[in-house]
């Protein structure tokens, strides 16, 4: 019984230094590749730079592309935090080592930390400009009705991997508004309105942040695909309506193969009608070519192997998520490097 109780002390003990200390926590909370969070600050790079273009950078577009990767990386963990306390009900059955079904730490404690980075996310936007901060404040609110209420009450088919992207799709929308709404002469046009201030957009631009906007959206649904086909028990039994609860295991494959396909077109569009190079779309196609195998080998499995291999298999699309947007700052960062020596790509 002392044993047990000790036992018990030290448990509790140790979930208060983790909440005490996020970074720490999050050391042990997934298990992040370390490319993986490399690939992040490269990704919420990529997209200021690309709005901004090639040409000189100075003091101000540093700091909003800074700003930007501050902002978006800590949505990006109090976004999954939020993920993990509303979902502990499915992750009980589909991920039962997550650290609030195995008991690592309680739902209040974790609500804590995810408390500490969605400010941070509020603070650091607001420092970009207001209308990111509405952007993120809009899509915090959405999030947290769409992952506690909707994807469980919505009846219509498929309603939480359709929305679910929506979130991703901020990172591109955020980096063209803080560039436009920050840097003098990167906006040429201005939408005026009542009580806010006004919005200040690059109309020449829009095309690539909405191309943008469209690949990371397929892009991130054929990964989510995927893994909904590993998260089937636990979404049926609660009633969560993804592509693979409403029409079938084999079919979510199949959808999740031409959602592949269709953000490659799109990505290709984007290196067509954009400042990006052939130091992008070459290694994006041998990327692209190599993740559309995965799901094609999903469509073939057997049902009995369909769970094991669509954890890989969204793993391998979410890589491609990450990779093709780590490619974009490469890229930029390439040309802005010959730019500067008077070398054009």
């Amino acid at each position: 019984m002392h044993n047990k109780n000790v036992n018990s002390f030290s448990s509790i003990k140790k979930m208060d230094v983790l909440t005490r200390n996020p970074v720490r926590f999050l050391s042990a909370w997934r298990p992040f590749p370390l490319y993986e969070l490399i690939s992040y600050v490269f990704m919420f790079a990529s997209v200021p730079m690309l709005a901004y273009g090639i040409q000189n950078y100075n003091l101000e577009i540093i700091k909003i592309i800074i700003l930007t990767i501050i902002t978006l990386y800590s949505a990006f963990f109090a976004a999954l935090i939020w993920n993990d306390i509303t979902d502990a009900d499915i992750d009980a059955i589909s991920h039962p080592d997550r650290p609030v079904p195995a008991g690592r730490i309680t739902k209040k404690r974790f609500f804590t930390v995810a408390l500490f980075f969605s400010a941070m996310t509020f603070l650091f936007a607001f420092l970009v400009n207001f209308w990111c901060l509405a952007l993120v404040g809009i899509t915090a609110l959405f999030v947290a009705f769409h992952n506690k209420y909707l994807k469980k009450m919505v009846k219509i088919p498929a309603y939480s991997e359709i929305f679910t992207p929506l979130q991703w799709i901020v990172v591109a929308i955020f980096g063209f508004l803080a560039v436009w709404m920050a840097i003098p002469g990167a906006a040429d046009k201005t939408i005026s309105l009542p009580i806010f201030e006004p919005i200040l957009i690059n109309s020449s631009q829009v095309g690539t942040m909405l191309l943008l906007v469209i690949f990371t959206y397929f892009a991130d649904n054929a990964h989510d695909l995927a893994e909904g086909i590993h998260d089937f028990e636990g979404d049926k039994k609660l009633g969560v309506r993804t592509y693979a609860t409403s029409f079938g295991e084999k079919t979510a494959a199949k959808i999740s193969l031409f959602m592949l396909i269709f953000s490659g077109v799109i990505a290709i569009i984007l290196f067509i009608t954009s400042v990006l190079s052939i130091i992008f779309i070459i290694p994006f196609l041998i990327i692209w070519i190599y993740t559309l195998y995965w799901p094609y080998k999903l469509i073939k499995a057997d049902k009995n192997q369909m769970k094991t291999l669509s954890t890989f298999v969204g793993r391998k699309g979410y890589d491609y998520l990450l990779m093709s947007y780590n490619l974009i700052f490469l890229d930029i960062t390439i040309q802005l490097i010959l730019y500067n020596f008077n070398i054009q790509v």
